[in-house]
């Protein structure tokens, strides 16, 4: 299934969840490891869990969470190292050990079954999820799983300059001075021309990294890239293997993971399901988020209900 959409102009800001402090504030927290992780649940229905990308947090969701939540229960967190939740060092930062995370919330949680949507990072996770699912040893099951732009297929990742110096011998230098006007440059290459974050937006997403000393740790996040390349095998398979329905909704404007991975994961990935999104890049849930809930409910309405 092919599907291409316009992206329309940025909404206002009307349609975001509230302020940053509202986010914060609307939240819950749970204990991964002695480690504080900042999460939200709100609405009504089947549970729906999104998976945020690297370096922003559970925020990027703000946009598209009222209309999400008007037909699911959704489920957001700040994985460790990112956002409000605890930021250790030294730690030891790994795609396996935040799905040890995302499991054992959704576990306690007291849900059986969840339908997973991930951004970049998130897709990471996602994936793992997806391959632990595969061999049995997940406490629940997933029902489908929605992509938003990530490096599902780590040959056609195309990574900006300053992350591969963040993964140099030189990144923590490069990690703990980074500077706003550095992040800001690099920040908004990722997105499509029609949507281009605003100053608030901007300040948002400096705040999160900054928190509880963020830029301390970036280059430790980041070797998530080399852990796709050597997870590759396993993370594509789960993707070939899977049973349950699945979606990738492409900004195909992004510069990191846009239209190649999308290419990618048509020429991989049996009766491929893809929603391109022109116009639109890397965070396209953030950009264009009306597009993007349209695209995920004609997806979740096309395979029955599950059960909860």
């Amino acid at each position: 299934m092919e599907q291409v959409m316009t992206g329309r102009t940025k909404p206002a800001s009307g349609s975001r969840a509230g302020s940053l402090e509202a986010w914060q504030e609307n939240s819950k927290w749970f204990s991964y490891g002695g480690h504080a992780i900042f999460s939200r649940m709100a609405g009504s229905g089947d549970p729906l869990v999104l998976l945020h990308g690297f370096p922003t947090a559970s925020w990027d969701w703000n946009r598209i969470w009222p209309m999400l939540t008007q037909d699911y229960s959704v489920f957001a967190l700040d994985m460790l190292g990112f956002g409000f939740s605890d930021k250790p060092s030294p730690y030891r930062y790994s795609i396996e050990d935040q799905a040890d995370l995302v499991q054992g919330w959704i576990d306690g949680l007291g849900l059986q079954a969840v339908h997973l949507m991930g951004h970049d990072y998130g897709c990471s996770v996602v994936q793992e999820l997806l391959a632990r699912d595969q061999e049995g040893s997940l406490p629940f099951r997933i029902s489908s799983v929605c992509f938003l732009n990530g490096a599902l297929f780590p040959e056609v990742h195309n990574p900006l300059f300053i992350q591969k110096v963040l993964r140099s011998r030189f990144g923590g230098l490069i990690s703990r001075g980074l500077t706003r006007r550095v992040f800001e440059n690099n920040f908004r290459r990722l997105f499509g021309s029609q949507n281009p974050p605003d100053r608030q937006d901007l300040d948002d997403f400096w705040h999160l990294l900054v928190y509880n000393n963020g830029r301390g740790i970036l280059h430790h996040l980041i070797q998530f890239m080399e852990e796709r390349r050597c997870h590759r095998n396993r993370w594509v398979g789960a993707l070939q293997n899977a049973r349950q329905p699945m979606r990738l909704i492409s900004g195909a404007a992004d510069p990191v993971s846009g239209g190649a991975m999308a290419a990618r994961y048509r020429e991989l990935i049996e009766n491929p399901d893809v929603v391109s999104l022109r116009n639109v890049g890397h965070y396209p849930h953030f950009e264009s988020p009306w597009e993007v809930f349209s695209a995920y409910r004609t997806f979740r309405k096309s395979f029955g209900p599950s059960d909860r």
